[in-house]
């Protein structure tokens, strides 16, 4: 076994407690994360059902003449956003009206008059179902002069976009916090560790070790004991899952991507924290 990896294994042993701790406070700051990555995650599929089922109505005039109709449908329908127009006249829409809404079909039976108005049901293209595009959409199918309304269910899908955004501003601010915490201690671990080891140092100096065979153990520490609290953390966090996804509400567990990522960040965050501690405290001695 090398030098380093041996040494890196060893430190593990030599302070159980540091070492413990570090890999707790990288564990607690992943977990965190991991918590709102699939609060995020789970919001943004749910975002992605709702985006394939939205679409913009345009409610027609009653004396919009059939050729202008017929004109604005094919014109909407070559708008890069749109994948198809619907026109519902305004039979098609007492008749929807009577099929879906069972409760009210006495009263659509009664009617003498048909007060629904003709509209268009437009469906968009994949990728062009955001909050922007939809608006974009709207706006220009209601300049023309015989759309009475437009409804593309503005209120609720601007929350839903917000609710996204916080939910990653969250995770980003909550983790970011606990991680510096984490690279704290772990730089505290090392700094203990290098000036435990002051001795035997200044000995590999005196028989010409270089400076990167002296920091090599103690990088390999970092990058471990991140490791190590990546992992717990991730099982942390799927142990929550299961239970949350069970009792309370189902949820989809994260991305593949997502859980290597943040084995990543684990790893390096162990790393970097060592890596700065260890060209700092090897000044000193």
């Amino acid at each position: 076994m090398p030098y380093a990896l041996r040494e890196a294994l060893a430190a593990f042993r030599r302070s159980p407690a540091l070492t413990g701790l570090s890999c707790a406070m990288i564990a607690l700051s992943l977990f965190i994360v991991g918590l709102f990555g699939i609060v995020a995650y789970n919001i943004r599929r749910t975002i992605e059902r709702v985006e394939s089922r939205v679409e913009v109505v345009a409610y027609l005039r009653d004396d919009a003449s059939p050729n202008a109709v017929e004109l604005a449908q094919r014109e909407i329908a070559a708008f890069p956003e749109v994948q198809r127009v619907y026109y519902v006249s305004r039979d098609e829409a007492l008749e929807l009206a009577r099929r879906d809404l069972v409760e009210f079909r006495a009263v659509f039976d009664d009617l003498d008059v048909n007060p629904l108005p003709a509209s268009f049901e437009v469906r968009l293209r994949p990728g062009q179902r955001g909050a922007d595009a939809v608006k974009a959409v709207a706006r220009r199918i209601g300049s023309y002069p015989f759309v009475e309304d437009v409804r593309f269910g503005s209120e609720w899908l601007d929350k839903v976009f917000l609710l996204r955004r916080v939910a990653g501003a969250a995770t980003l601010l909550l983790g970011g916090a606990f991680a510096v915490v984490a690279a704290l201690i772990i730089a505290t671990a090392v700094r203990m560790a290098v000036f435990a080891r002051k001795d035997e140092i200044a000995v590999m100096r005196l028989v010409g070790a270089t400076e990167s065979f002296v920091r090599r153990p103690f990088l390999l520490e970092g990058l471990f004991t991140g490791l190590a609290g990546s992992i717990l953390a991730l099982v942390a966090t799927y142990g929550l899952f299961r239970v949350l996804s069970g009792a309370v509400v189902q949820l989809e567990w994260i991305p593949a991507t997502w859980l290597a990522l943040g084995l990543a960040v684990g790893a390096f965050l162990g790393f970097a924290a060592s890596a700065l501690a260890v060209r700092r405290h090897l000044r000193e001695i």
